[in-house]
């Protein structure tokens, strides 16, 4: 650090004779210190990672693996649990004498206009509850006292009033969706930010407007999660369904093996559940991603 001498000259207010009185004065200029960049002496090194998609897949990879070595070993009875090249065996067998293809089919119907009729109710019940608190007063508290009622135990009151037929298969499939939509719909019109809406009637937005381009897409979101819980609530719903009486079906299949204890089918039969609800997820995870793409979330750290 290094200093200078600088000259300046002050001047003194007059005195009592009008004359002003000049005085030298020396100040000492400090240099300014040397800038000083502290850099890091280690080398960043790049982290190898798996691909997301081979991560999602190692779980029930190893889960498969893990079956066929205590099947193949004999830890893992077959009269416990067929070995997976059983149920691969079965699987190959039933497709090309066309029984698989034609269960799936029969319940893909089910479980679609289930849903449709579910998901139609429960649209139409959380719009009314959560954009008017009448309809919430009215709705909204009789829905939480029939949640609370287990749909698998309405089963023997669907046979009682629909018979045997297909209508109580699909009944239970629509009572099942409901209630996940309804509450995740609701929530999500209702976590709207109060804010944004009274920003929105000072810009001159109507009701209608205020619906369509602030409540709606707001609520968007959980009705997605909602849609995801319902298409899983779907099959399981349909698993049961499919034990009354059933003529068609996985769920027919299941009930004939299960009277010759032929697991291979049994564990075929809930692959196949498996992978259809996993289908329909992955399917609403990409219409999430197309239909957020407005919306910044948090995706998990690296």
């Amino acid at each position: 650090m290094t200093t200078e001498p600088i000259s300046a000259t002050a001047t003194a207010p007059p005195d009592d004779g009008g004359t002003t009185s000049r005085a030298d004065v020396t100040l000492t200029k400090t240099a300014p210190a040397p800038r000083v960049t502290i850099r890091g002496t280690t080398r960043a090194t790049r982290r190898f990672t798996l691909p997301r998609s081979v991560r999602r897949t190692a779980g029930p990879v190893g889960l498969v693996l893990l079956w066929f070595v205590t099947s193949a070993t004999g830890v893992l009875p077959e009269s416990v649990l067929a070995s997976p090249m059983d149920v691969v065996r079965q699987a190959v067998d039933l497709t090309r004498n066309g029984e698989l293809p034609g269960a799936i089919a029969a319940s893909g119907r089910r479980a679609a206009t289930g849903f449709l009729i579910g998901a139609t109710v429960a649209l139409a019940l959380s719009l009314l509850a959560g954009l008017f608190r009448l309809g919430e007063d009215i709705i909204d508290s009789s829905m939480g006292m029939f949640r609370a009622i287990p749909w698998v135990g309405l089963i023997p009151l669907f046979i009682v009033w629909f018979g045997i037929e297909e209508t109580p298969k699909v009944a239970l499939v629509a009572v099942g969706v409901t209630y996940p939509l309804y509450f995740n719909i609701y929530g999500g019109i209702r976590s709207t930010d109060a804010q944004l809406i009274e920003a929105a009637r000072m810009m001159g937005l109507g009701r209608l407007g205020l619906i369509r381009y602030v409540i709606l897409p707001s609520a968007l979101p959980g009705a997605l999660v909602g849609l995801r819980y319902a298409l899983s609530t779907a099959w399981l719903a349909l698993v049961f369904a499919e034990q009354i009486n059933a003529d068609a079906g996985l769920g027919y299949l299941m009930s004939n093996a299960q009277q010759y204890f032929r697991t291979d089918v049994i564990v075929l039969c809930l692959a196949v559940y498996a992978l259809l609800g996993l289908a329909c997820d992955f399917a609403v995870r990409i219409l999430s991603r197309r239909l957020l793409t407005w919306r910044a979330s948090f995706e998990g750290e690296a």
